[in-house]
């Protein structure tokens, strides 16, 4: 495991489990929700599947399995693979609540087990912002696709790339040229949320942010094709990009 992955894992086990019962509810609380529409759960992301019954789907930094817990709820066979057991704690007691079964692999995903998991899956599935963590998005592309079975498919939804330029989804990071390379440290995602105190004391991760054309050519050079590549807007403010929706899929060997 990397430097910089042991400081992640550091960050997202700090107070992570109290921090998702303090903002998504208990795990009661939480699968109730799940429970009443996992469809509505998903929420943009649903149109990107085809179906769930019965579909492998690995969730990559699945994290308190908010989506991982409404694709079982829909007959998906759901694999989280995310680096917090504290987050894994948390996913597990809620899905026990929604009487859903998950699989939950605590590792770093450039570490995944792939004599266990190569072409074990139909669907990889990210969101939520995930690729920054990541410091060789080549070398990342390559794990999605040797995890997916030949006809697979990639759902890999991020925070859109100018959020380089300008702090559009107010996430409190640092921000600079778009064209910059550079790794860099900045608090983790739900430092935002602390009080001053605290958040002195929570370790940093450290980021490597990626252009457009970075993350496009990533998958088409790692051997998907490109399906569908959709922006969506910025939460808090519907003039700009905030997010993206890159669809690819691992085509059969001729």
């Amino acid at each position: 495991m990397k430097d910089y992955t042991v400081q992640h894992k550091k960050a997202w086990e700090y107070n992570a489990y109290d921090f998702w019962v303090k903002t998504v509810g208990t795990p009661k609380e939480r699968a109730i929700e799940d429970k009443e529409n996992p469809i509505e759960m998903l929420k943009q992301y649903a149109d990107y599947f085809d179906s769930y019954e019965g579909v492998k789907v690995a969730n990559i930094c699945g994290s308190c399995g908010k989506k991982a817990i409404p694709l079982a709820l829909l007959g998906a066979e759901v694999t989280v693979f995310d680096i917090s057991e504290e987050n894994k704690r948390y996913a597990i007691e809620v899905a026990d609540e929604a009487g859903v079964h998950i699989d939950f692999e605590v590792c770093d995903i450039m570490e995944i087990n792939l004599q266990k998991y190569t072409e074990y899956f139909d669907v990889v599935f990210m969101e939520g912002g995930i690729l920054h963590y990541f410091h060789d998005i080549n070398a990342f592309m390559d794990v999605m696709k040797g995890l997916l079975k030949p006809g697979g498919k990639m759902i890999c939804s991020d925070f859109h790339p100018f959020t380089k330029i300008s702090d559009m989804l107010r996430l409190e990071q640092p921000t600079m040229s778009y064209f910059s390379t550079d790794i860099f440290e900045a608090e983790m995602a739900h430092a935002r949320f602390y009080d001053a105190e605290i958040r002195k004391q929570m370790p940093k991760c450290h980021y490597r942010k990626y252009t457009i054309s970075e993350i496009i050519n990533s998958i088409i050079e790692n051997g998907f094709t490109l399906k569908r590549f959709d922006e969506h807007p910025s939460w808090d403010d519907g003039r700009l990009p905030g997010e993206f929706t890159a669809i690819a899929k691992k085509e059969y060997l001729k």
